[in-house]
């Protein structure tokens, strides 16, 4: 009865914990730099845009040209890009892998490892790849999108939509992005 109820006290307290550290705070382990991270010092301008993305998750790489011409289109305009896996081990030859990846991608950007699934389990991710865009808020950094990056993963010339695009230019010129969520396809990330 006693392991019961500690159980269930370590399962309600491990939840709020994660909901009240601050996303500014969350450090990670950055693959390319192999030291930790915090989220607020990635975001150096404008906003940042976290790309949860998976070497194994074939959509993921269907979006990488995307994700290059985004930031290739953005960072000179005040916004930041990382990629964020949900699914990599912190050990050297999973950081050695990620950063192969970025060297070899030509994606030039932070890589974080999010071992405990933490950012996962904070936003509730649940696709990869998946995007949040973040910015400072009056107490913390507050997301302005999260979703989809447009509407056809398998066939970039058939995108009619791209959301993550739309809703970076609204942010730019001071709008809210509408809409504020798209739910993205992709990778099941899971959690357990």
């Amino acid at each position: 009865m006693k392991t019961s109820v500690w159980t269930l006290l370590l399962f309600l307290l491990i939840p709020a914990w994660v909901w009240g550290q601050e996303t500014a705070a969350i450090q990670r382990l950055d693959a390319v730099t192999g030291k930790q991270i915090s989220i607020a010092s990635l975001l150096k301008q404008k906003a940042l845009v976290l790309v949860f993305h998976s070497l194994d998750c074939p959509f993921s790489n269907m979006y990488e040209g995307r994700i290059k011409n985004l930031k290739s289109t953005f960072q000179n305009q005040g916004i930041d890009f990382v990629l964020i896996t949900p699914d990599s081990g912190n050990d050297f030859s999973a950081q050695q892998t990620l950063k192969n990846y970025v060297d070899n991608s030509g994606v030039n950007m932070n890589y974080l490892i999010d071992e405990e699934l933490l950012l996962v389990k904070k936003w509730g991710i649940t696709k990869v790849p998946e995007v949040i865009v973040l910015a400072k808020g009056e107490k913390d950094l507050q997301i302005v999108y999260r979703g989809a990056i447009d509407n056809n993963p398998q066939a970039e010339a058939a995108v009619s939509e791209k959301y993550l695009e739309r809703a970076l230019n609204q942010f730019l010129r001071g709008e809210k992005p509408s809409p504020a969520q798209i739910r993205a396809t992709g990778c099941n990330v899971k959690t357990f």
